[in-house]
């Protein structure tokens, strides 16, 4: 009977402590820290179209040995209907000819260059997310992605491509804490791929309960973690006594071009998507997010959790 009371003792202290203790190491729910910045702005690389392919059927001023009076190679096919194929002797013929196959060549090359105007007025950008699910012995990385937010240039092409490759060189240092993993990607057009970037970041961010650290173009906001009630804290300290304790980091890019990540069946799968990630340079990169939860000392994420919040993760 007094063994009992006394673990029943126990707990109530250690849930007073929690609850009054000081606000660093008090247990929050799914506190969480966001690094990233980045513009989806037409890419360095694009180039608008010149304006220097004519319309179809002209541009034939010069003419074909002194016939350049005829204004242009779309006259010759209307007048061949009044000149017929035999009346004018065999150079006028093969002149005719050559003059209709080159209006036909230039109004094929100006179809295929106003196609190729519309591809190019209309970029390709592919939205990427990698998202990884560790044990919390793994506090590692929740320390180097805090240090990385309060250093980090978010502001710059090249200081955004070192989180990206530093944050998934921390990812990568560890494999044996990985749990969880999951990829995916989505090639779209410029238009398009700033909403699907915001959508995906939103939806990581929706499961924080407090953004506890933001670095995001350079603008760094700090906050503490709310102490939780009676109830909640006995609540978590039930969940954590019956499973384990996780934490879950999530990198969403927006890059120029194609963007293969494979899909995670295995850990060598996340290996490889990590790796492709932190191989993005800065002329490609045009936007990036980093995110964690938890963010706060002593916050937790439980298998329950999880399950609620990110149902997609695969164990790997």
């Amino acid at each position: 009977m007094l063994k009992p009371f006394l673990k029943s003792l126990v707990v109530l202290g250690l849930i007073l402590s929690l609850v009054l203790g000081d606000a660093s190491s008090a247990l929050a729910a799914r506190t969480g820290g966001r690094i990233g910045g980045g513009s989806f702005s037409a890419p360095r690389s694009y180039s608008a179209p010149s304006g220097g392919y004519s319309s179809p059927g002209y541009g034939y001023g010069g003419g074909y040995g002194g016939y350049g009076g005829y204004g242009g190679g779309i006259s010759f096919p209307f007048l061949l209907p009044f000149f017929g194929f035999g009346g004018f002797g065999g150079l006028f013929t093969i002149l005719i000819f050559i003059a209709i196959a080159n209006f036909l060549v230039r109004s094929v090359r100006n179809i295929g260059s106003s196609e190729q105007g519309l591809s190019i007025g209309s970029p390709q950008i592919s939205v990427g997310k990698v998202q990884v699910g560790l044990l919390a012995s793994a506090r590692y990385l929740q320390k180097d992605l805090n240090e990385l937010a309060l250093r980090a240039d978010t502001s710059t092409p090249q200081g955004r491509a070192n989180v990206l490759q530093e944050a998934s060189l921390a990812l990568l240092r560890h494999p044996e804490y990985w749990v969880y993993g999951m990829t995916e990607s989505q090639k779209t057009s410029l238009d398009s791929a700033e909403a699907k970037f915001n959508q995906w970041a939103l939806t990581e961010r929706s499961k924080f309960t407090q953004e506890t650290l933001s670095n995001v173009n350079n603008l760094l906001t700090e906050g503490e973690a709310t102490r939780p009630s009676l109830p909640e804290a006995a609540g978590q300290l039930a969940k954590l006594d019956e499973s384990g304790e996780y934490l879950i980091a999530t990198i969403i890019v927006g890059v120029e071009g194609q963007l293969d990540l494979p899909k995670v069946n295995d850990s060598q799968d996340l290996r490889n998507a990590l790796q492709t990630l932190g191989g993005i340079g800065s002329d490609r990169l045009l936007a990036v997010e980093v995110l964690w939860s938890p963010q706060a000392e002593g916050d937790t994420l439980t298998s329950d959790d999880i399950l609620a919040a990110y149902p997609n993760l695969k164990l790997v």
